[in-house]
């Protein structure tokens, strides 16, 4: 299925098409007559009366050929409203057969600015899906006609939602691939296609990051036939050469456990245990597209966490990036050691003016917040704050968890400097952020984002049909817009 959305010029003041019309929330409709027949406006009437009007939108078959949708807005309606009211219209075309609706904005009744555009950008969202390998392929086609003169989308606008959109379909490409398929070989590979938008694109290999000291990141993979790779991704997009923004990335393609090994129920879903990468690649892809008057950086640790005789063994210590030793305890608390290299080698090359890390890191986070919201340690009051403030926005929706010197006793180690898992008990999510607090050397600015309850649904969201979401995308795009640009 593919859906097309064309803007045409002029008013489409009546039509035998499916038409799409905005109402205000008591569905008043004296200001429809231009757009519909007599008869039409009187059917509609009568059959609003036995309506269930706590419904946003209202779908009235005319004809066999014809529907008359009646599209509800509130006065003050948020740009995220507008998105949930495109991605809840999507839900009710019919996904049968091919399908064309003339969406008229000259019934559009708020002055708000763009609201069309959110509107059209949450259908856009909604509309994804990853059928790569159904051997029988969909052809059906919808057609979107925006008409009308209110409510324009300006150039500019257009551009910045189909930047979103790449962006969040590029990371949710990338996290519904199976293992199999995006390996770290095939993922460092697929990013160097980032080129093309005027992303610079450099690849550590595991010769290069041995070099380097980056055993901790590498001790992860060392058990799989795969390589391990570190990614950086830059954009210049700012006038000056100011320090970037920097994005860090958990890239685990999958997650045995190693030999810490994971029960068999539900190991196929750690194909998604990337999703923290994909996050800030789809970022960056974005970030380049709509051409962002910041200077950006994304890092992202690609590794697979397998199962051995070359693998990792509870009770291993290795050096980090950093000089700090690590005493394994488990080897399925994988994500933080590719984090805390990448964290500490992003400080330390490219002095960035914040730190933000997405990752699928614990079980516990999901205990904590469910699929509802992502867990957020932090070390800066202001970071914390605009990220809350953004994640409200695009309803990426973020909850602060504490960081404390007193965890720190749970991860001191006997035989190194730490250990990578709390055996005590309590507090995984936090722990782990404050194993990851231990690799800033310079007091930067940092907030770790544990997305491990928002990066896959299996029945699906507000903008999600289920199955990956792209969460972070919008969030962080949202955040650069708010507070940087």
């Amino acid at each position: 299925m593919s859906i097309t959305i064309n803007f045409k010029k002029g008013d489409l003041k009546k039509t035998s098409s499916n038409l799409v019309l905005f109402v205000d929330d008591k569905f008043s409709t004296n200001h429809l007559k231009k757009y519909i027949s007599a008869s039409e406006l009187d059917y509609i009437v009568d059959l609003i009366k036995t309506s269930d009007l706590s419904k946003k939108i209202l779908v009235f078959q005319i004809t066999s050929q014809k529907k008359i949708v009646l599209i509800s807005i509130k006065k003050n309606s948020s740009t995220s409203d507008m998105e949930n009211l495109g991605a809840e219209f999507f839900g009710l075309i019919d996904h049968g057969k091919n399908s064309e609706y003339f969406l008229n904005t000259n019934s559009f009744i708020n002055n708000q600015k763009n609201l069309i555009g959110y509107f059209l950008h949450g259908l856009k969202l909604k509309s994804y899906v990853f059928k790569k390998y159904k051997s029988k392929k969909e052809l059906r086609i919808i057609k979107i006609n925006v008409v009308g003169n209110k409510n324009k989308i300006t150039a500019q606008d257009l551009l910045k939602f189909k930047a979103l959109e790449e962006g969040t379909f590029f990371t949710r490409d990338l996290v519904s691939e199976p293992g199999n398929i995006l390996h770290p070989d095939e993922y460092a590979k697929r990013l160097k296609s980032l080129k093309k938008h005027n992303l610079k694109v450099t690849i550590y290999d595991e010769k290069k990051l041995k070099k380097m000291g980056m055993n901790a990141l590498l001790g992860v993979g060392q058990g799989s036939i795969r390589g391990s790779y570190l990614v950086t991704i830059e954009w210049k997009g700012a006038k000056n050469n100011s320090n970037p923004l920097a994005f860090i990335g958990k890239g685990v393609c999958f997650d045995t456990g190693g030999y810490s090994l994971k029960p068999a129920k539900f190991m196929e879903d750690m194909t998604y245990d990337m999703a923290g990468s994909a996050a800030v690649v789809g970022l960056m892809k974005n970030l380049a597209l709509r051409k962002a008057k910041i200077n950006a950086v994304g890092v992202v640790g690609l590794v697979e966490n397998m199962v051995s005789g070359n693998a990792q063994r509870p009770g291993d210590i290795v050096k980090s990036y950093s000089g700090k030793t690590i005493e394994i305890l488990n080897t399925d608390a994988e994500g933080r050691l590719v984090l805390a290299d990448a964290i500490t080698f992003t400080e330390k090359k490219f002095k960035p003016k914040f730190m933000i890390d997405l990752a699928t890191l614990t079980g516990a986070i999901i205990v904590s917040l469910g699929s509802e919201y992502a867990g957020l340690f932090s070390n800066s009051e202001k970071l914390s704050k605009e990220l809350i403030d953004a994640g409200e926005k695009v309803e990426e929706k973020l909850w602060r968890m504490p960081l404390h010197k007193n965890f720190d006793k749970l991860i001191n180690s006997k035989n190194a400097d730490m250990q990578n898992i709390n055996y005590v008990g309590g507090a995984g999510s936090t722990t782990a952020a404050q194993f990851l607090q231990r690799f800033i050397l310079n007091k930067t600015p940092w907030a770790h984002l544990d997305i491990a309850g928002m990066a896959f649904s299996k029945y699906g969201g507000a903008l999600n049909s289920g199955g990956a979401t792209g969460y972070g995308v919008r969030l962080l795009n949202q955040l650069i817009e708010d507070n940087y640009e």
